[in-house]
């Protein structure tokens, strides 16, 4: 179903490469004369990691054969024969692209800008030794970007020549005539599938096939095993090079994984949903605003799900995670559902994430990649527990209940931060609003029969939920008893951690201590809080001895709560 899903993905863009062209980054060009005169070498850089792209002859496959030389582009090594590394290698590559030309030369002699490339190898047979000299030589040679020819005043590259790309599309080594596995059509069977970036220019297969007998079945090699046209592997490989592309909307990495997305057909409510679908993970945040574009994706897909905007039985949504392994491409994730279902659950997450929060930079507690760092030391995807992304987006989209894992590390990342210094970071850089947003949303997915609210809720009489409103009540009475004193020991990095989880051990004590700060305080300030501490604890039958893990988060909702409440207060007077 993917490579059928990427099939059709190809054939609904309608703009995408035909087959046996491909768009390739060319980084630079060697400038030279009919006669094959060296001229220069020119920069298509556009910045220090993309550059210029041009449709050339589709990548050749080199599984099986070590050296193979591309239609008049390809890698430093292979137009230059130099490498700074493995300088025996180069020589073979540089061996094997001369091979290529002389091969273009043979078949299209009358084509100019062959000609010319071919003149160039025969006047310089060590291609490296008269490029040297150029300015731009350095830059190119360290540099991992293909390299292509142009000819002193033409307009395209070599590469582009219409002989050069005519006789690629018909160098076709299969006989093998079957029906495609994938669509039923029959075509030329592909030996091998191309290979496609990934991350960076680690080039792999998503369908591979080892060589060797041992691997084979029933007397069919590599791909015969499993008949897809070669039509089919083009459009799905020319599929996933573009949702791979530099600047494509429909891709997103967090650590080790990387996601695409794409919807099935071109209405209004597939497009909608392809174009908003990125902003939710949080890539895109405007410095001003960063909650608008994640509020206009709740709106898109709100939209959708309650019909406003219209969708059909046949519009799909397709999320494919991949990851690199060692010989090809796994597959970590496949989610192929209705639009309108999947709508249903973008929006139930943003309804599970709604939590109240006063934080003056507003960071959009939904997007995903706040998400998996807030619960990361130092705000790190890269350090985020292994497989953690997979689920949590499998929670996202699916509706499930959102992993252990993601909420034990945020109970984990709220203690080992409980020191004043880190604290006031987490609460600045917003990861303490989506910690509680996450607890909260976990707590409900796990446990139907108690609903955790959005904003505090004083008929809550859950044990954990009253011990942490209760421990922010004696946190706020010492902060503001000691407004003069810049160094008091904090409650919180002290005695946090044991409240969460054993309450009547600590409990007496801090609240021996917080008659010494109610001293301390004006009339008013000491008859509000008071009333907070007896309406509390007037629930509480008892500290407990233990809270369970839930209940722990629990208390750090009811903390967070609390402390809203507080800053909410202070907001309303303000303005009065």
């Amino acid at each position: 179903m993917i490579l059928k899903a990427l099939y059709d993905y190809y054939h609904r863009c309608g703009n995408l490469p035909q087959k046996g062209l491909e768009l390739k980054e060319i980084g630079y060009l060697i400038v030279i004369e009919p006669n094959g005169s060296f001229l220069r070498i020119e920069s298509r850089m556009l910045d220090k990691k993309h550059a210029q792209q041009f449709l050339v002859p589709q990548t050749v496959l080199r599984s099986g054969r070590k050296y193979v030389g591309n239609y008049l582009w390809d890698n430093c090594e292979y137009v230059t024969g130099y490498s700074n590394k493995n300088q025996d290698k180069a020589v073979l590559c540089n061996k094997a692209f001369i091979k290529r030309v002389e091969e273009l030369k043979s078949k299209i002699p009358q084509s100019i800008l062959v000609s010319a490339v071919f003149n160039f190898y025969n006047k310089y047979p060590s291609a490296h030794d008269v490029l040297k000299d150029d300015a731009m030589w350095k830059e190119m040679s360290s540099s991992t970007k293909n390299v292509s020819f142009l000819l002193q005043g033409a307009v395209s590259i070599a590469a582009m020549d219409d002989d050069v790309i005519r006789l690629s599309k018909d160098n076709t080594e299969s006989s093998d005539v079957r029906s495609c596995l994938v669509t039923g059509i029959k075509g030329k069977i592909a030996r091998v599938h191309a290979k496609v970036p990934l991350q960076g220019n680690a080039f792999s297969s998503l369908v591979s096939f080892k060589d060797g007998k041992g691997y084979d079945s029933y007397g069919k090699e590599q791909g015969a095993n499993a008949p897809i046209s070669e039509e089919t592997v083009f459009a799905y490989t020319t599929a996933l090079n573009h949702l791979l592309a530099s600047d494509s909307r429909n891709k997103f990495t967090l650590g080790d994984r990387t996601f695409l997305f794409w919807a099935s057909k071109n209405d209004e409510a597939c497009q909608q949903a392809e174009y908003n679908f990125y902003s939710l993970f949080g890539f895109d945040e405007q410095k001003d605003d960063p909650n608008k574009n994640i509020e206009q994706v709740r709106k898109v897909f709100k939209a959708i799900y309650k019909g406003t905007v219209k969708t059909t039985y046949e519009d799909t949504f397709y999320v494919l995670g991949l990851a690199l392994n060692a010989s090809r491409i796994a597959v970590t994730y496949w989610a192929e559902i209705p639009l309108r279902k999947f709508a249903g659950a973008i929006c139930k997450h943003f309804d599970d994430m709604d939590i109240i929060g006063t934080h003056a930079k507003k960071k959009p507690y939904a997007s995903l990649l706040s998400i998996i760092s807030s619960v990361t030391l130092d705000g790190k995807v890269s350090d985020a527990v292994p497989n953690l992304a997979d689920t949590v987006i499998k929670s996202v989209f699916e509706g499930l209940p959102y992993p252990h894992t993601l909420f034990l590390s945020c109970i984990r990342r709220i203690r080992a931060e409980s020191e004043n210094k880190k604290w006031d970071e987490a609460i600045k850089r917003g990861w303490f609003l989506t910690r509680a947003a996450i607890i909260k949303a976990y707590l409900n997915r796990t446990d139907k029969n108690y609903k955790t609210t959005k904003e505090m809720n004083k008929d809550n009489t859950n044990p954990g939920y009253l011990c942490g409103r209760l421990f922010a009540v004696l946190e706020r009475i010492q902060e503001i008893s000691n407004r003069e004193n810049d160094y008091f020991t904090n409650l919180r990095s002290n005695y946090m951690n044991t409240a969460s989880t054993t309450p009547s051990v600590v409990f007496p004590t801090i609240l021996n201590l917080s008659v010494h700060h109610s001293d301390k305080l004006d009339r008013k300030d000491g008859i509000l809080f008071e009333k907070d501490k007896q309406e509390i604890i007037g629930k509480l039958v008892d500290f407990p001895n233990q809270l369970s893990l839930q209940d722990q988060g629990r208390f750090f909702i009811g903390y967070y709560h609390q402390r809203q409440n507080f800053f909410a207060k202070s907001e309303e007077n303000n303005n009065e």
